[in-house]
């Protein structure tokens, strides 16, 4: 029978120790003069004390408690603890109290008990080692948890304490190259008469370890901190008087600091074991703490430099555009006769320099274009449609192109009446620089074939270099392929054809030229519609180009989709919001009209999906939040009651979700 000694006024937590311990002997008071009378006369095995008891001075208590042979098993609660009351404890558990991990911690606190009361006086040194390699395990493992070096110092000087019980502990390290700090750590208030000693036997430390100090420490510029325990009390000792241990600290075999301890009674060599582990065990952590602190130096400023270049980019570009304008309307003038005769060598000279402000044109174009995707400042027109009209406008549209070098551009639909939410603009685009880049590829009199079929992400078959960006996919995806015949791209090269100003390394590709940026933007695009690209090419047999976008009816693509976007907010720092509407059929789609303020403004992705008779509209906000939500739960709001006459009465009801706290809202009818 195991008898406990509860020290508490909580009623509850007797209730569950006797719940917990029911056949066992168990004495409660909060009384402190009956405490130790049931200490010396019960001699129970456990005492658990609350923590959270107000009536008692828990310092003093377990101080004189631990002068028993009994394990003290302390309830942390509400209330913030002193160091001394945590050190005096064996055992924690925490409010609420699992019943489970109570019984576990009693039973280990028996074994410990039973360990303590068969230790003899030869083997309690080795009981004092093991406590030693548990500070230092614990101690490890809080240095393991953090990058912060003030924080890391402060961790091991709090093992120091928790393992040797010293006095006084010094410790000398540098915040910055040139900011030597001098930290004091001390059970009382230290005398000036002290201090002062300690700062010169400190300085003389630091220069007797480095044969050329890279700087000069003086009593002036030594910052110095203390962490006194008691300032109740004044220490005015010669430290000569006192044992001390010394240890430097080093990171990659340069110089950080040290730290000096002293206590009045003398260390054993177990101690200077200890000590010198302690101290060892903090260099990992601090270095880094220092690779930490020069990596995000480091990507500060390359963000800066990053930022500095797009916008760079943006003004040079926009302001080559004008006098770019203005120097194509010139030539147009010439060339149409209005300027005057002009002779035939004057006219393809002419002709020569517009086609050449063309080609610049659509390289500013480019660098403006993924300026603002970096940025996050392209502007997106997202609707349901079928990409088919859109290939037919790109295949129209470049047919010339194709025919000065005797190509013919074929196209071979899928059949399928299947839609996409997407910018048709963005979409042409893309298929724009993948049909334009076959034609500069593709040697004279040969083919370009376009397909598209819908496709399940499973069946994709992909190069492994692009398995980051397909393997996310999920569901049913339109692709769309372009093949050329033309002289390929060898395989090393195709981790980098998406890479920006990146070019096929033979004399072709320098001979047509271009920005190096059309299919970094195009990359780009699609990643903005939540889909993927790639290609697959063989050297001198030609090259295919493909690109994938969900298709609009397939929920486990928007499932996906909505994934995506939040995983995207939370990796820029932003929040995702997101509100889902169940409605009526007509009121979707008439929420969903291009002319519509709410469609125009809020909405960056939707899905429309069949629920019994109802229908669901995802609106998904970035960088959103609560307020945003609501706002824009008035706004929807505000459109159905300005188009009651063509919404009538129906029902709705709305939810919203904001970084995965999802908050449901009771149906109503309108």
């Amino acid at each position: 029978m195991t008898k406990f000694l509860l020290i508490s006024e909580d009623s509850e937590k007797e209730q569950i120790l006797r719940e917990v311990f029911p056949m066992d002997e168990i004495a409660v008071t909060s009384d402190e003069l009956l405490i130790f009378d049931i200490l010396k006369v019960e001699e129970p095995d456990i005492v658990i004390v609350d923590g959270d008891i107000e009536t008692l001075d828990l310092k003093h208590l377990c101080r004189k408690i631990k002068q028993y042979p009994v394990v003290v098993l302390l309830m942390l609660g509400q209330k913030e603890l002193n160091k001394d009351v945590l050190h005096n404890a064996n055992l924690f558990i925490q409010s609420p109290i699992d019943k489970k991990l109570l019984s576990a911690t009693v039973e280990s606190g028996l074994k410990t008990r039973l360990s303590l009361l068969k230790m003899t006086k030869s083997n309690q040194e080795l009981a004092r080692s093991l406590y030693q390699l548990n500070v230092l395990y614990n101690t490890s493992s809080q240095l393991a948890g953090s990058l912060d070096k003030d924080k890391l110092i402060k961790i091991m000087i709090e093992g120091i304490e928790k393992s040797l019980n010293f006095e006084l502990a010094c410790t000398l390290m540098f915040r910055s190259e040139r900011e030597p700090v001098l930290i004091i750590n001390s059970i009382y208030k230290v005398s000036d008469r002290l201090l002062e000693a300690l700062k010169l036997r400190a300085i003389l430390s630091y220069k007797s370890l480095l044969a050329d100090p890279p700087v000069d420490i003086k009593i002036g510029n030594l910052k110095i901190e203390k962490n006194i325990k008691h300032n109740i009390q004044e220490y005015d000792f010669s430290i000569l008087r006192y044992d001390n241990m010394f240890a430097p600290i080093t990171l990659n075999d340069e110089f950080f600091g040290f730290t000096e301890i002293y206590r009045e009674k003398p260390f054993s060599t177990e101690d200077a074991t200890c000590f010198q582990t302690l101290v060892q065990q903090v260099t990992i952590p601090l270095q880094s703490a220092s690779f930490t602190q020069e990596l995000k130096a480091t990507n500060r400023k390359l963000q800066k430099l990053e930022r500095l270049k797009s916008e760079f980019i943006s003004i040079v570009s926009h302001e080559l555009r004008t006098p770019l304008t203005a120097i194509k309307n010139a030539m147009d003038i010439i060339l149409s006769g209005k300027a005057g005769d002009m002779t035939e060598n004057i006219e393809k000279f002419v002709s020569m320099g517009k086609r050449n402000a063309i080609r610049l044109s659509g390289i500013i174009n480019d660098l403006l274009d993924i300026s603002k995707i970096e940025a996050g400042k392209m502007d997106f027109k997202f609707e349901l449609i079928h990409v088919e009209p859109v290939i037919e406008y790109v295949k129209t549209n470049l047919s010339e192109v194709a025919k000065e070098k005797n190509l013919t551009i074929k196209y071979i639909p899928s059949g399928e009446d299947v839609e996409v939410y997407a910018d048709s603009n963005r979409l042409e685009q893309v298929l724009t620089n993948l049909v334009s880049n076959a034609i500069k590829f593709t040697p004279d009199a040969g083919e370009i074939e376009i397909t598209s079929k819908v496709v399940n992400a499973r069946e994709l078959q992909y190069d492994n270099c692009f398995e980051d960006d397909i393997k996310k996919l999920q569901g049913n995806y339109l692709q769309v392929c372009v093949e050329d015949h033309g002289i390929g791209i060898e395989r090393k090269d195709l981790n980098h054809v998406f890479d920006k100003f990146a070019q096929i390394e033979n004399s072709l590709s320098r001979k047509v030229g271009g920005s190096g940026l059309g299919l970094p933007i195009a990359r780009q695009l699609m990643e903005s519609h939540n889909g993927a690209i790639w290609c697959d090419s063989e050297i001198n047999k030609g090259s295919k180009f493909y690109f994938v976008i969900p298709v609009a009816n397939d929920k486990s693509n928007f499932t996906m989709i909505r994934k995506q976007l939040s995983q995207k907010a939370r990796s820029n720092g932003s929040t995702i919001a997101v509100i889902k509407i169940k409605s009526t059929n007509e009121v979707i789609e008439n929420l969903l009209k291009e002319n519509n303020l709410l469609n125009k403004t809020y909405m960056t992705n939707s899905l429309i999906e069949k629920e019994g008779a109802m229908t669901t509209l995802s609106l998904i906000l970035m960088d959103g939040d609560k307020p945003s939500a609501e706002f824009l739960k008035k706004k929807i709001d505000s459109v159905i009651e300005q188009n009651r006459n063509l919404y009538g009465e129906c029902d709705i009801m709305y939810s919203y979700e904001i970084e995965g706290d999802t908050h449901e809202k009771d149906s109503y009818s309108r």
